[in-house]
């Protein structure tokens, strides 16, 4: 019921002008920067570990804006998810390096965990034909699950695939000359990751980028979704030369490396709330105690 509840009412705030809709979200986070005091520790720890040399000020101002980021791109999938195509188009930009997108190149596209990364996933739907794959993982709410479902997959020719699903029905895909949109850096645990320098700590990271890539004969450019005053732009790179090699680890430490390029232009808008630094090393402490 509650979840069928917030559906509802996401629906209704879809109506909602968006500097409305954009204060409503910034009072959210305002106190949710407050009252989340868990979650903000681990905002201020991984500021702290990613950007020592920043002033204590800056990095609280970096943490505060990433709720007030996260709560107004939450309250935007109202809009992204249920208004006219044409109040999504007009609010959602894609720039950059389009001609990436033409063809038939098997592509994987690097999405990082910043808060635009649903606005991003629709302007590719928006302005691409092709079969666009993306993977997930359920909501334990039902409702909450069949919404976020229905969003992603409003426009275009998309593909939502389960992490349980496995690897073949995605490389199946990229062979195909689809579209991979990915979102490989979080910690998800010892099984499978490496340790690679992420702002020179040492982070668990899936090396899923590169070995896509290199089963699926891909090349990878990454897309940056950025909130803006009047909606979101979402900005594709060049594919990035020479990858893969045929070294995995320098590989994935090479797609941290353009990480903090693209986190260094706008360090709030981050997804800093989640414990990137949580498995450590053979031996070492954890970082959040």
């Amino acid at each position: 019921m509650t979840g069928r509840l917030g559906v509802w009412f996401m629906r209704v705030l879809a109506h909602v002008p968006l500097p409305a809709l954009r204060a409503l979200g910034w009072c959210l986070g305002q106190l949710a920067y407050l009252l989340a005091v868990p979650r903000r520790k681990v905002a201020l720890r991984n500021l702290a570990l990613c950007f020592p040399d920043e002033p204590v000020a800056q990095r609280r101002r970096w943490a505060r804006e990433t709720f007030v980021v996260f709560s107004q791109a939450w309250l935007d999938r109202s809009w992204l998810w249920f208004a006219p195509r044409e109040v999504v188009q007009r609010r959602v930009s894609l720039q950059g390096a389009l001609a990436e997108l033409e063809g038939d190149t098997p592509t994987i596209i690097f999405a990082p965990h910043f808060y635009g990364m649903d606005a991003g996933g629709t302007a590719l739907t928006l302005h691409t034909p092709r079969a666009f794959t993306s993977i997930f993982s359920t909501h334990p709410d039902p409702a909450v699950d069949a919404w976020f479902m229905a969003g992603r997959q409003r426009f275009g020719d998309v593909r939502m695939l389960n992490r349980a699903d496995g690897v073949k029905p995605i490389i199946s895909n990229l062979r195909k000359g689809g579209l991979l949109y990915l979102l490989p850096d979080m910690d998800f645990g010892r099984n499978d990751s490496l340790f690679v320098p992420f702002y020179g700590v040492q982070a668990a990271t899936v090396p899923s980028l590169p070995r896509f890539a290199r089963l699926g004969r891909a090349k990878v450019i990454a897309m940056v979704t950025r909130l803006t005053p009047t909606g979101y732009c979402a900005e594709i790179s060049p594919a990035w030369p020479g990858y893969p090699s045929d070294d995995v680890a320098t590989d994935t430490a090479l797609m941290n490396a353009n990480l903090q390029r693209y986190i260094d232009v706008s360090p709030g808008q981050y997804y800093w709330v989640h414990k990137r630094f949580k498995t450590r090393p053979e031996g070492e402490p954890s970082v959040y105690s």
